[in-house]
């Protein structure tokens, strides 16, 4: 049986949203807020950090009517665009489709943290020396990273169409 694109779509992005609320919820109930779980030596770190801000915590210092519109308002708005131009367009390949619907599922994954809990749960973070470190991250944050990664690709190396002359 054939998935319908629109039903692959909604899917996609179910999924990406199901996967980072689960990590959360076991991050929550297993991380303590102050605790350090060294995973992989100093590498590969597991911690529990609540942002109330964006990326890197950037703006958790912002007055709460900025908050409320740069952290909830307009991500809500892109991402309910994001998602009718998922559906709507028709002309994407399926790499941008799948890269488009990653950066969608995890975007709502860490508005929905947002709205219910007032910031979202981070957890990993990567040290591979001291100049070369991530900030802490969370599953939603990877699925967008992995979606801008996919487009990027798929804009700097297009895949030739077979046409006929």
């Amino acid at each position: 049986m054939k998935l319908s694109r629109t039903a692959g779509i909604i899917l996609l992005i179910a999924f990406n949203i199901a996967i980072d609320q689960i990590s959360k919820i076991m991050a929550r109930a297993n991380i303590d807020p102050n605790e350090r779980i060294n995973v992989i030596g100093d590498f590969f770190i597991m911690m529990n950090v609540e942002n109330t801000g964006a990326f890197l915590g950037m703006g958790s210092d912002m007055n709460p009517t900025l908050k409320l519109i740069f952290l909830l308002v307009l991500p809500i708005g892109v991402l309910g665009y994001l998602i009718y131009y998922i559906l709507k367009t028709k002309s994407l390949d399926r790499l941008s489709l799948i890269a488009l619907s990653c950066i969608a599922g995890g975007g709502v994954a860490n508005v929905f943290d947002r709205i219910v809990y007032g910031s979202v749960t981070d957890f990993f973070y990567l040290h591979i020396n001291d100049t070369l470190r991530t900030g802490i991250f969370n599953v939603a944050d990877m699925s967008v990273t992995f979606g801008m990664i996919v487009l990027l690709l798929t804009t700097l190396f297009p895949k030739k169409k077979n046409t006929l002359e």
